[in-house]
């Protein structure tokens, strides 16, 4: 008998098995502790209202090519302008993906002779974005803005003469701590580096009117901001909001944009619609913090740090001790998620507790109550 062609599949995947990260899709069940719906937005009635209303204007659910052909729509570019206004950019364009968006940016943006310097715990897209690049790379150590400077220094020393990029997380989604933004911006002017803050998880929560928290360095012309939409806004896509040179280059030579179907009108509409919302009722905001709050109170007694965001890893360590206790709370009723590598560096396999507004206080006093037990158990 030959073969299977794919031989070499079944051999990688018995091989996750063993070290017990083969991963595996599941159905979402029990109070969710493991989505990145900060806001309670996704399922919620102003949405759903949203929706309708774009419906009712007769938007199309498809756009029907890319954007440079007769996908470009007026809903898409209304949406783009009101992101400029909103995140303080001179310029925005809307990608149907945060991954589509960061692999555009960091293939297209940075240049042969560039450097980019980028955060060791930053985003796989900006990583798959990079390899696409013609730049050179380097990683940093976590949010620290000296060891940046460093690198940039000395790139410098060594014949360096293209631009530098610094590339990084606001929060990061895998430890909830927050990058040291004035820092870093202060490290991009020294070197008159351009900064590249992913703000997918602060969006929405963070900043007035949900603006994230590079909201403070906005209108630089050395700053680019990713906004992704399906978090804390409950929809779809993302937003580069950047100077108009950087959008206007990227729509002519960032692959990932000009080569895809672009994304629905009808989803453009209701993007703006969720940003309105969120800028609008600012106790949607106060309400999570309050609840983040609360769950810090409650499992900072069970060893887990209080990380100041709604990210909160219990890290286990042991890949196989972080998938008993999430199993056993999902049995519970709860549904947290084990993280393991790669997503996370080795041997900090965790699980991943979210707080967002689909849960209450009461649900974080069952859920510390029962993690408490499994963590004495496993």
């Amino acid at each position: 008998m030959a073969p299977s062609p794919f031989a070499a599949h079944h051999a990688d995947l018995a091989a996750l098995a063993h070290d017990n990260r083969r991963r595996a899709l599941a159905p979402r069940a029990g109070r969710d502790f493991a989505s990145n719906d900060y806001l309670g937005l996704a399922d919620s009635d102003a949405l759903r209202n949203a929706l309708t209303a774009g419906i009712a204007r007769g938007l199309p659910t498809g756009s029907g090519g890319s954007r440079l052909l007769r996908g470009n729509h007026p809903e898409h570019e209304a949406l783009e302008a009101h992101a400029a206004r909103h995140y303080g950019s001179e310029a925005a364009l809307f990608f149907p993906t945060g991954f589509a968006a960061n692999a555009a940016l960091f293939a297209a943006l940075p240049q042969r002779g560039d450097l980019v310097v980028h955060d060791e715990l930053i985003h796989a897209s900006a990583h798959d974005g990079m390899k696409l690049g013609r730049a050179g790379t380097v990683a940093a150590a976590h949010n620290d803005a000296q060891a940046f400077d460093d690198i940039i220094t000395r790139w410098r020393v060594g014949g360096g003469t293209g631009t530098p990029w610094i590339a990084v997380e606001s929060l990061y989604s895998m430890d909830g701590d927050r990058a040291p933004l004035a820092a870093l911006a202060a490290v991009a002017d020294r070197h008159d580096a351009i900064l590249v803050v992913d703000e997918a998880h602060a969006t929405g929560v963070f900043g007035p009117g949900g603006a994230g928290l590079a909201h403070g360095l906005a209108r630089r012309d050395n700053l680019i901001t990713l906004h992704t939409c399906g978090k804390a806004l409950g929809a779809e896509g993302a937003l580069l909001c950047a100077p108009a040179i950087a959008c206007d280059f990227i729509v002519n030579r960032g692959r990932p944009f000009i080569f895809s179907t672009a994304p629905s009108p009808l989803m453009a509409w209701l993007v703006q619609q969720a940003i309105e919302i969120v800028a609008t009722e600012p106790e949607r905001q106060a309400r999570l913090h309050a609840v983040v709050r609360h769950a810090a109170e409650r499992l900072v007694p069970l060893g887990v740090p209080a990380s100041g965001t709604q990210i909160l890893p219990v890290v286990i360590g042991d890949n196989q001790r972080t998938m008993r206790i999430a199993a056993t709370l999902r049995e519970a009723g709860f549904d947290i998620r084990g993280i393991r590598p790669p997503t996370v560096p080795q041997g900090t396999a965790r699980l991943r507790i979210a707080i967002t507004l689909n849960i209450d206080e009461a649900d974080i006093d069952a859920m510390a109550d029962a993690l408490a037990q499994a963590m004495a158990v496993a």
